[in-house]
């Protein structure tokens, strides 16, 4: 495989020295700038846009990481995030190429909805170096993907079918929305959605939050979930039993 760690630099948001909620064991965790999609219940909008955030080279990247592989270990890892992490496959194919020659576990957090049919080799390029993906079902149905992203549950779905292809573990996850995703009938939807896929290893619901609104009110732009109720632990502890015990 060509190293392009010398090609190509990233549009990096922030960076989270040790995670523990972004994969197994403790990661570092690389947020990247720029996303596509306009969630509902979008916890970053100051990720959106991509010509803001930081630049850097794979090197600097590397870098930083290795100060911290003594926290992580073996048991831990990297995980890219975003933003979405798709707008930018060239850089993270590059930085998981050499984490992996470094030894490092590396994961990949996304929506899954953002990649044309011209960049399936590319993405394929990216999933022969990932350990792991985490995907985030938003909703499971066409029609409610598009009215509350904005983007296409189709594409979803292509990029899992390419995960199950590539051998890739996938972890599914969901956010809790009272009113919108919080049903059962919803969780079993999207449950049965997730089984579709053999390299599937588990399922997490995530409770909506939102402590976002702040980051909404000094970009100006209004938050579309601003009268919805957060989702309590109760409603959380009701729905997981519907998991597949070897899924949760």
């Amino acid at each position: 495989m060509k190293d392009l760690s010398a090609e190509v630099k990233g549009r990096i948001h922030s960076f989270q020295s040790l995670g523990a909620v972004d994969g197994p064991g403790l990661r570092f965790v690389v947020f990247l700038q720029g996303c596509p999609l306009r969630c509902m219940y979008c916890h970053n909008p100051d990720t959106w846009d991509p010509a803001a955030g930081t630049e850097y080279t794979v090197d600097e990247v590397v870098a930083k990481i290795l100060r911290y592989r003594p926290y992580f270990g073996e048991d831990g890892g990297v995980t890219v995030s975003g933003g979405e992490a798709l707008l930018q496959m060239r850089f993270v194919t590059a930085l998981f190429t050499r984490l992996h020659g470094e030894g490092i576990n590396t994961c990949l957090d996304t929506s899954g909805a953002a990649f044309t049919d011209a960049q399936i080799p590319l993405l394929e390029q990216l999933l022969s170096v990932t350990d792991l993906v985490i995907c985030d079902i938003k909703f499971t149905n066409e029609e409610d993907y598009l009215s509350h992203t904005k983007g296409s549950l189709h594409r979803v779905l292509s990029f899992l079918s390419l995960t199950q292809a590539s051998c890739v573990p996938l972890w599914v996850r969901q956010v809790i929305v009272p009113g919108f995703t919080d049903s059962e009938s919803d969780v079993r939807a999207m449950i049965a959605l997730a089984q579709r896929y053999d390299n599937l290893r588990k399922i997490e619901l995530l409770p909506f939050r939102k402590l976002c609104i702040t980051k909404y009110e000094a970009l100006g732009i209004p938050f579309p979930c601003a009268g919805v109720e957060e989702c309590d632990e109760a409603t959380i502890a009701s729905l997981t039993p519907l998991i597949p015990e070897a899924l949760r």
